[in-house]
């Protein structure tokens, strides 16, 4: 018999290594200030958390930033303290509901919300954590206009795009996060 422990450390390995690759690759989006920036580093977080569960999604999530805190960092953590919370935001919202009911109605629905509760947070972060860390300012309304037009959009994009892409290619990814299932099928049948 496999360890499945083993296999679920070696999938969040990859994982994570895969996000944080991906994580190298941000762009600011148009019309957004270019210090939020865009990409995919959430992907396989969300797609490890789909089908390993809601916590090996956050631990994807961490691992990611802590290795771009080690190797990237131009934010003195800052920047990625705030992706850690906008990701597992998103993660443990989306696979939180999907594990209660795997279908793509409930993924569906996860998503979504997910997208919503991230903009939120993120708003709540910026405007009494991140924002006031990395400028070594008090906290003042004057935040307001810039984390109700720059912000909250910016992060409803983000999780529009992230589910877009997680529904179009979880069902296809899902059968290799879940060889185990199918290598054990086979040898059971074997035999």
């Amino acid at each position: 018999m496999r360890n499945r422990r083993l296999q679920l450390i070696t999938k969040t390995g990859i994982l994570s290594s895969l996000a944080f690759l991906l994580f190298l690759f941000e762009f600011p989006l148009p019309f957004f200030p270019p210090f939020l920036q865009f990409d995919l580093g959430d992907l396989p977080a969300i797609i490890g958390a789909f089908s390993l569960g809601p916590w090996v999604g956050v631990a994807i999530q961490l691992i990611k930033n802590i290795l771009h805190l080690l190797l990237r960092s131009q934010t003195g953590g800052i920047g990625e303290l705030g992706n850690f919370l906008t990701g597992s935001a998103y993660v443990l919202t989306a696979s939180l509901l999907y594990f209660r009911n795997k279908s793509k109605k409930t993924a569906v629905i996860g998503l979504s919300l997910a997208t919503v509760v991230m903009a939120i947070a993120m708003c709540f972060f910026n405007f009494f954590v991140l924002i006031p860390a990395f400028t070594k300012q008090p906290v003042s309304l004057a935040l307001l206009p810039m984390i109700l037009t720059s912000i909250l959009p910016f992060n409803l994009i983000k999780g529009i795009l992230i589910s877009g892409i997680t529904l179009l290619l979880y069902k296809k990814l899902s059968p290799i996060l879940h060889s185990e299932v199918y290598s054990e099928t086979l040898e059971r049948t074997a035999k």
